[in-house]
Order: C-alpha cells, then structure tokens, then sequence
C-alpha cells in the first residue's frame, strides 16, 4: 500500500495537469499497463463456469456418507469409529462435513486435483489413530514420484505441502494423503482442470461479458463520431471527449438533452446486437461450457430443449452421467486410504455415498413407492418410517406380504387336494 501511495504521488506530481483534469485511478492503471477490469477477472467471474462448479461442488457436498459391512446375511450398518465421525460429522474443529465436501470437490474441478491431509497419531499400544481431515489448498500442493528411492520404495508418491503464511514445506507419504482429480488426465496420477481445455471458450465468454458491462455503464447508447472544423491537440481532444462523456455515458445520463457548440457534430455509430447475434453465440458459448462439465442445459437455466417428464428423470439423468463416476472415484479413494485393503477384505466394512438424496420425490409419490415396498415384503414398516423420520413402532421390524402369495416351488400344491387342476376352488 505504501508503494502504491508513492507512485501515485509521483505520477501526480509529474503531470499535475492531467490530474487537474480529472486524473483518477483508472488513469494510473491506464499509464502502468494494467486492465482494471481483468484484476481480479478470472473463470470464477464467468457466470456460467461458475454455476457448473457451484452445482458439482454442492451435489457432493450435501450428499451423506454411509458406513457398511457386508455379512453372510447381506448388507448391514457396519459400527460407527472414528474414520466414520471424521467423515460424517467433524472433518475437523472448524468444518462441517458439508462444507469439507464442497469445498474438496470445488478445488479439485478448478485446479484438477483435490488433497486432504489424513492427521493421524501413533502409540505403541494401539498404533496409527485417526485425529483430522485437513483439505491443503491445490496450488500448494506439488505431488513428487520418488523413482529413485530416496525417501524410502522405489516409484512412490509424495506430496509435497508449501504453507503460504509460514512458507514451511512438508513431505508427506501417500496414505497420509487422499488424492481426488478429475477425470481428464495424461499420466493417471495427477489430473488436470476442465478450465485449460476451455480456456478460449471461458476467456471469450468473459470478453462478451465485459462489454456488456460496459454497455450498461455508458447508459445503453452505441458510441458516438465527434465531429470537428478546428485542428486541436491531443491534450484539446481529450478534454472534449472527458466532457462529452461525463454528460453522455452512465444510466443516470439516459435521456438527457446534451448541448454541443457550433462547429462540432456528434453522429451515433450504429450498434445492433441482433445483427451481430451477440446472444446466439453468448448462449452457444455457454451450452459448450456447462457440457464439458456435464451440466445439463435446464441446470444452467436454458429450458428451450428440456425433454424431460418430471424433475426425479432430470436428476436421475443428470446422477447417472454426470454425479457417479465422481462418487466412485471419491469412494475408492476414502476405503483404500481410510481403511486400507485388509479391512475391507477381512471385515467387509467400506464407505458409500448416499446418492438416493438427489432423487427425493413428492409426498404422493413417495408415500406411494414406500408402501409398496412394505406391502409386497421389501421393507420393514420400521425401514420404510425411517425414510420419513419416525421412530420405529412394536411389530415394525417383521417383513410382511399379502396372504395370498405362495412361494414358487409351491405353485400347483393347491390342486392336488382333489386332483382337480382346472379347478378355480379346489377347497
């Protein structure tokens, strides 16, 4: 700030005219090279890669994480530990697991590669002991290939952590670190953002919408040809154009009688958007965007193809595409690192995804699949009252079915009483 404070002294002091006649900050970003607009521009301000990252981002993370053991008798709730806690409820003291989510997938769409530190403890007595999930800012995280055997096993990976307050470095082992990427990548290890493929379409996008803010700043009135008789300087000419813009561009200026002097003309140069099919190619732009993420039109506000019958098939559509091959990649990671090979083999115990959360239906239909389930023996009424969040009542835990239904391999015994196999009532 001090540096900044100077030099705007001294480009002052050294034209004092200029400043005289309304010399400002966009004037000093002018004379050092710099597009005031494009400082803090970035993909983020594209509105439409925005809203892919927003989606991605918030459909990991509202979507709980469940913990199984499979049985001789099927599928169970495997019992809750502390890689489960970590998990579900307190990533660590300063996040919900919901914000530790979406901000792990919003990392690793926008920079490629995701990393969360696996704070773990170690005793004698009881060994490694899970302590925190950290996520560690994708920009300072450099993953290494150790092909020589340096550190240890010869081709491991280790990733290597800059703190950007304290500039300490830190190496850590691959199972202290959980790597989510996206699916674009070269080499298997590290992936790459959908933005360096994008870049052009992302960058033009943001082009358009610069000067859409610069429309609206100089009141939706197309440029205008200042004609004159005299010859003037450039010092003249840019006090007439100061002056005419000051009683011309913004909203508050719409409308507005605007005096010009004897001998001077101002002739509006045509601008025509419709012509140019400015926002043809704004919208083309946009579908290319949201379809390399895999983000359907309707999601990005464009309902001029939906084909869909009910909002449950575009969630269903849009979870089969798009949201699944990131869940299990999500999945493979967190067993293998949190659990690791044997426990998995040896209990049967791994993480899952609930993914049902997105095809939540209305009351009518639910209550209608739900009670089928429960008539025809696929839920217990206590399995089907927890999806509405009742508590269980005395009975609830027996699978029931209508009367009538006989098992296949009894098929045909309701004849045989009287030998009369045409008979409707054999009794």
């Amino acid at each position: 700030m001090k540096f900044w404070n100077r030099l705007r002294k001294a480009i002052r002091a050294y034209n004092a005219a200029e400043v005289a006649n309304g010399f400002d900050d966009e004037k000093l970003l002018e004379f050092l090279g710099i597009d005031r607009d494009g400082l803090n521009r970035g993909e983020l301000n594209e509105i439409t890669y925005f809203t892919c990252l927003k989606k991605l981002s918030e459909t990991i993370g509202k979507m709980p994480i469940k913990y199984y053991r499979e049985t001789e008798s099927g599928k169970e709730r495997a019992d809750p530990d502390k890689a489960y806690y970590l998990l579900s409820v307190r990533p660590n003291p300063y996040m919900t697991p919901t914000t530790f989510w979406t901000s792990l997938e919003y990392n690793t769409q926008h920079h490629g590669n995701g990393y969360v530190w696996i704070e773990d403890v170690y005793d004698k007595k009881n060994g490694y002991r899970l302590r925190n999930l950290w996520i560690m800012p994708s920009e300072d995280v450099t993953v290494l290939v150790d092909d020589g055997g340096i550190f240890g096993k010869k081709n491991d990976i280790y990733y290597q952590y800059t703190d950007r307050y304290t500039h300490e470095t830190y190496v850590f082992p691959s199972r202290r670190v959980m790597h989510f990427k996206t699916w674009l990548s070269l080499d298997g290890i590290t992936g790459e953002p959908v933005r360096s493929i994008l870049k052009h379409e992302i960058s033009g996008a943001l082009e358009s919408q610069k000067f859409m803010n610069n429309l609206y700043k100089q009141g939706l009135t197309a440029s205008m040809a200042l004609q004159y008789t005299a010859d003037l300087d450039d010092k003249k000419i840019g006090a007439l154009q100061r002056k005419f813009e000051k009683y011309m561009s913004g909203p508050k200026n719409a409308g507005r009688l605007v005096p010009v002097p004897i001998g001077l003309t101002l002739t509006p140069l045509k601008m025509n958007l419709t012509d140019a099919q400015f926002f043809e190619l704004k919208k083309y732009t946009a579908l290319q965007i949201a379809g390399a993420f895999g983000i359907k039109p309707d999601q990005i506000n464009n309902y001029e193809k939906s084909s869909y019958a009910s909002s449950e098939m575009q969630q269903l559509d849009f979870l089969v595409d798009t949201v699944l091959p990131r869940l299990k990649q999500y999945e493979e990671e967190i067993n293998h690192k949190l659990l690791g090979a044997g426990v998995m083999i040896r209990e049967g115990k791994y993480f899952k995804f609930n993914e049902k959360v997105l095809l939540r239906t209305d009351s009518k239909t639910q209550a209608e699949i739900l009670a089928s389930y429960v008539n025809n023996g696929i839920y217990t009424p206590d399995e089907a009252r927890d999806y509405l969040d009742k508590p269980h009542m005395p009975g609830g835990d027996q699978l029931i079915v209508n009367g009538n239904y006989i098992p296949l391999t009894r098929v045909g015994e309701q004849y045989r009483g009287d030998g009369n196999e045409n008979s409707e009532n054999p009794g």
